[in-house]
């Protein structure tokens, strides 16, 4: 079986085009499949809506979450709840076209563990989305391992025991599937092609280019595994406390310190970050970070 997941949040005019282009493609497809869409506390008729899809049609999930929590959340949710052996995400906005899913899935044929989109000619402006996407891909590149030309394209394909063993904190998405603990050498591209919107305004801003840099000073010790990664929580904190005490002691006693002391002060900071993030990270695989009902 094949499970779609798609998280949604007040996406009430893309959901039912989506669906018939979904439908068609797995109907070609002749695959045993079920669509799992996470209503993120949407607060337009989005909720109707998919209640409505799940009446007409066996093959539709919907989980309610509780609030609003974020696409992180809602897709550790869709992938934790999902029953086939294929788990395939994308967004709910119509942006990724469902005509790429046989591609997708072709490549996973070939062994690879997971495959992502790799939108071309994204139909979005230039300065505010593609080019931080650009700089953003290439440091996590660098950062994982995994040289993804488009890790914020939610197209993507896994073989279903990749994706149930970590609970995504907010904004540790844009890193799977090395956050699953998939290898650059396991993991395959597909060319897309980005459409626009039909309905509604994107979600994001420039917001999310800090929150990558957030996550990246981080993402190296979680890909060392959560033993060594308690151990790192520990250095980190030592580190930044040492490094705060001896910033505060040179700026005290050389004259004029603190014009040469912004190294110190940005390590001890970067080291506060990293402490932050990964107890977050930590903290999430403990207690999960979704709650959600399944409508019956």
């Amino acid at each position: 079986m094949i499970s779609l997941v798609i998280p949604i949040h007040n996406e009430e005019g893309n959901i039912e085009p989506l669906y018939r282009e979904i439908e068609e493609v797995m109907d070609f497809l002749g695959e045993e499949y079920e669509i799992i869409y996470v209503n993120d506390g949407s607060t337009d008729a989005s909720g109707e809506i998919l209640h409505r899809l799940r009446a007409l049609d066996p093959k539709v999930r919907v989980l309610e979450m509780d609030r609003n929590r974020g696409e992180a959340a809602a897709l550790t949710a869709g992938f934790h709840h999902a029953r086939g052996d294929i788990v395939v995400s994308m967004d709910g906005d119509g942006q990724n076209d469902p005509s790429y899913i046989p591609q997708l899935l072709e490549k996973l044929k070939e062994g690879y563990k997971a495959v992502s989109g790799w939108r071309k000619k994204r139909k979005e402006p230039f300065l505010t989305r593609v080019l931080p996407s650009r700089v953003a891909n290439w440091l996590i590149g660098k950062a994982t391992g995994v040289p993804l030309h488009d890790n914020g394209c939610s197209l993507k394909a896994y073989r279903a025991q990749v994706v149930r063993e970590v609970q995504i904190p907010h904004g540790f998405h844009r890193f799977i599937p090395a956050i699953f603990g998939v290898k650059g050498h396991e993991v395959a591209e597909v060319r897309i092609k980005d459409r626009p919107r039909l309905t509604g305004s994107s979600h994001y801003g420039l917001s999310r280019t800090l929150e990558v840099l957030r996550e990246l000073v981080t993402i190296p010790f979680i890909l060392k595994g959560e033993p060594v990664s308690t151990y790192c929580l520990k250095v980190c904190y030592q580190t930044s406390l040492t490094l705060l005490i001896f910033y505060l002691l040179f700026c005290f006693w050389v004259p004029r310190g603190f014009y040469f002391a912004p190294l110190p002060l940005a390590v001890t900071l970067l080291s506060r970050v990293a402490q932050r993030n990964l107890e977050r990270f930590l903290q999430a695989q403990e207690e999960g970070v979704f709650k959600i009902k399944e409508a019956k």
